[in-house]
């Protein structure tokens, strides 16, 4: 059988009892290592879990799937992703695979940052269209999800923005050279997509637009949620250019027009001090 088993959002302790249990009887097991991180490394969770892991990238999940679903019709074989197994449709596709080689699966969940963004208090009912802001480049400046942004505004609901990760990838030349040869490992912040996002509402302004968005508007910050060292910040769109809010991996949300007052007494235990 194939399992996904979700390793939640902190350390090597987040599993649950009976994921642990599947990855300590499975002959082989794969870690996912591009859609998210722990806060600790592949050593920390073999000596935890008392098993070697394969490290999967997204070349090997996505190109060479077979590999990792070879022979898993008559042994166990686990895939763990952190935060839980469907939080990227990558894993739907590993998924179809199996089912269509007559591999049976069984999916083991865990906590997410799509639920545990409530721990900053907005009430996640009141959540739309979650959007991913990614790293800008010289020559790609994407905004089209500035308009989910604009449409959960509209329908009163908070946005939650995904950052960018680039793991594993490569320079346009060693690309084209075919080189194997990567970049380090980048971790968009809270303050680069806040100034991302100041720019398109800028840009908005000199197109003659309304942004839904402004300088003013509430947002909430968030680091390494589900860690014991989890940061939340809460302020303008201004002020999250530069709160710090330390190492990654980092979300944030927009929130819509109204919020309840509940959740506004909840984000003033975040609130940034108005003279940062």
């Amino acid at each position: 059988m194939l399992y996904l088993i979700g390793l939640g959002l902190g350390d090597a302790k987040d599993i649950t009892v009976k994921g642990l249990e599947v990855v300590r009887r499975c002959s082989r097991v794969y870690l996912e290592a591009y859609t998210s991180v722990l806060t600790v490394g592949k050593e920390a969770l073999e000596e935890f879990y008392g098993r070697k892991l394969i490290l999967a990238d997204r070349e090997e999940v996505e190109q060479e799937a077979d590999n990792i679903l070879k022979d898993a019709d008559i042994s166990d074989v686990a895939f763990l992703v952190v935060g839980d197994p469907f939080g990227a449709t990558t894993h739907s596709d590993l998924v179809l695979r199996a089912t269509k080689q007559g591999i049976p699966y069984r999916v083991i969940h865990n906590a997410s940052i799509m639920n545990a963004v409530g721990c900053c208090g907005l009430q996640l009912y009141k959540f739309g269209e979650t959007v991913s802001i990614v790293f800008w480049t010289d020559t790609w400046r994407p905004e089209s999800f500035f308009d989910k942004v604009k449409k959960n505004r509209q329908n009163d609901m908070h946005t939650l923005c995904l950052l960018d990760i680039k793991v594993k990838e490569q320079s346009l030349e060693n690309l084209i050279k075919g080189r194997k040869i990567y970049e380090p490992p980048r971790y968009m912040s809270v303050n680069q997509a806040a100034q991302q996002l100041l720019e398109i509402v800028q840009n908005q302004r000199k197109r003659g637009e309304e942004p839904a968005v402004t300088e003013e508007t509430l947002c909430v910050g968030l680091a390494r949620v589900g860690a014991e060292d989890q940061k939340i910040a809460a302020g303008t769109l201004q002020q999250m250019c530069t709160v710090e809010l330390g190492e990654p991996l980092h979300s944030l949300i927009i929130t819509g027009g109204s919020m309840h007052p509940l959740e506004m007494e909840m984000l003033s235990l975040f609130s940034i001090p108005e003279n940062s």
